[in-house]
């Protein structure tokens, strides 16, 4: 990729895409997202949400690519340790797994606007139920998405080093 700004707008597009497949997995596919699944939606919306804002950055100079990179990176990197932190949990065994607390429908419906936002963080599944697409567990899909972000915006920041 030639230009930061292109791999911004791929960070861009490959977000929606995981958001996308989110709401597709839950509203059409039936999968019930636990706890830790929201969080890991909520992060994919934050890089979205970052990366729009990064594109607005004067990424020519490095200053903005360094505070786009940051801007990005920092939900990818919270996404990474919760996919993370998922996936060390369905490895234990089932009596030994850590309840995942309440649904956050319930933890948030006392917030203003709840029922404008609330399709985002509903859903009440168990953090310790793998759940697959095509095979591969859903944090491992997470997982790839979230280090797929850092290695974009941090490789191709430390690629235009110095120009």
């Amino acid at each position: 990729m030639k230009s930061y700004r292109t791999v911004l707008f791929v960070v861009f597009l490959l977000s929606a895409a995981a958001a996308a497949g989110s709401f597709f997995a839950q509203y059409v596919m039936g999968l019930n997202p636990c706890p830790l699944c929201i969080l890991q939606r909520v992060a994919v919306l934050a890089v979205l949400a970052a990366s729009a804002l990064a594109l607005l950055l004067p990424t020519a100079k490095a200053a903005g690519r360094a505070a786009a990179a940051l801007l990005v990176g920092a939900p990818a990197v919270w996404g990474l340790y919760v996919a993370g932190y998922q996936l060390w949990l369905q490895s234990l065994p089932a009596e030994e797994q850590p309840s995942c607390g309440a649904p956050w429908t319930f933890r948030l419906k006392e917030w203003p606007l709840f029922d404008y936002w609330r399709f985002v963080v509903d859903g009440f599944g168990n953090c310790g139920v793998r759940e697959y697409v095509l095979g591969v567990p859903l944090p491992v899909w997470s997982l790839l998405f979230f280090a797929a972000v850092l290695l974009l915006a941090w490789g191709m920041l430390l690629r235009l080093r110095g120009r």
